[in-house]
């Protein structure tokens, strides 16, 4: 009787730890993301950028098809918001964070920009897997 007592306490620790990992892991994506708006209201992409993995493999897919590598999604950005105007205001809308696999997260939302040349708001899917102890996105799909 000990050991199904000791068995079914190591299961319900062992859950615990693991919903705690994701929390954790959780709030550090979100933590990113929150950087994200305040660097992009303040037109600052490089630092926006800084949330996303620095490699020639990051991909990004939006309504000018697939980009692939950190600085062409870098000037993809600049030639498309060039100025505060253009970008104005960002606020994401997360409907959910889910892990894939251990250290990999996909995060789907909504974004909204209020800008003085017209608002824009569209829907994201992104993922998120830890680099180098560091959440970085590695592919993003925006509309």
């Amino acid at each position: 009787m000990k050991i199904g007592y000791c068995l079914l306490f190591s299961v319900f620790f062992l859950s615990c730890v693991a919903q705690k990992d994701i929390d954790t892991d959780k709030a550090a994506i979100l933590g990113v993301m929150k950087a994200q708006e305040k660097a992009w209201s303040q037109n600052d992409l490089e630092g926006f950028m800084q949330g996303y993995w620095k490699s020639d493999s990051l991909k990004f897919y939006g309504s000018n098809g697939l980009t692939k590598g950190w600085q062409q999604t870098l000037d993809r950005y600049k030639k498309g918001y060039p100025s505060k105007d253009h970008s104005g205001t960002l606020t994401f809308e997360i409907d959910d964070i889910s892990p894939i696999e251990k250290n990999s997260y996909w995060v789907m939302g909504r974004y909204y920009l209020k800008r003085k040349v017209g608002d824009a708001n569209g829907n994201f899917l992104i993922i998120f897997k830890k680099i180098n102890g560091a959440w970085k996105i590695v592919a993003d799909m925006s509309s």
